[in-house]
Formats: structure tokens, sequence, C-alpha cells
């Protein structure tokens, strides 16, 4: 049997890793997550980083759930930035769903919308450089 916290901060430490890997920004766990509600699982070394980010590991499924970006979007609404989710599930790749808003302010354009986009890790990195060179 699985202990789903482990799993859980096993991937958090991960995504971390990568994210450094990627943006040369490092992230470590928001232990206040267990201790408080809303917030993101991950905190960036730098304080123009323009999400708040929620990690999820499980076995099986194929999309994000509903209350997963739910959750995002209350934390990231808290502190007055973007919400991303970062998912894994079992034998599939690393997805991360973040709202429009994110694509249009990559690239210079303003737009609110409710509507959410689904991409892999590196395009969320790509994404992300994109905000924090504007």
């Amino acid at each position: 049997m699985v202990n789903g916290r482990n799993k859980g901060a096993s991937f958090e430490r991960e995504v971390g890793k990568l994210l450094e890997a990627e943006l040369g920004i490092s992230f470590k766990r928001d232990l206040e997550q267990y201790r408080a509600a809303d917030h993101g699982d991950l905190l960036a070394d730098d304080p123009d980083f323009p999400f708040v980010i929620e990690c999820k590991r499980y076995a099986n499924g194929t999309v994000c759930k509903q209350a997963w970006w739910e959750q995002a979007q209350k934390a990231a609404n808290a502190v007055g930035k973007i919400p991303c989710v970062i998912y894994k599930y079992d034998r599939r790749d690393i997805r991360c769903v973040v709202e429009f808003t994110a694509l249009y302010t990559a690239f210079g354009s303003k737009c609110v919308s409710d509507h959410q986009a689904e991409m892999t890790l590196e395009a969320f990195c790509y994404i992300t450089r994109e905000i924090m060179n504007t």
C-alpha cells in the first residue's frame, strides 16, 4: 500500500527539481499547506515567479480534476498570482494546466478568461520565462 502523503511530497520535490533545472529558480515545498488553507505546494525563491503551483500525483486518470483546479485558483487568488496545476498519473507524462490569461500575458496581450490550457512541463516553463521577461 502506498502512502499518499509521501507520494505527493515526493512528487512536489521532483517537480521543484525539474522546474529549477528549466528555469534556474529554486523551489521548496510550502509546509504551510498542511497548517492553513489557500497555500500552493511549491514556493519559488524568486518573488516575480507568477504562478501558485498545486501538484497532484495519482495512479489512475487522464485529466486535471475540477477540484484540483479550484484549489489552485483559491490559493492563487489569495496571493494575486496565476493558478497552475501540475499533475501526473502512473505511466503518463507530467502535465500542466494554467488559465488562458497566462498565455496572453506571456505574449503581451490582455485577456481575462475562465478557460484553461493544458501543456507539457517544458511548454509551461517556456510560458513562465516569457511572462517573467515581460
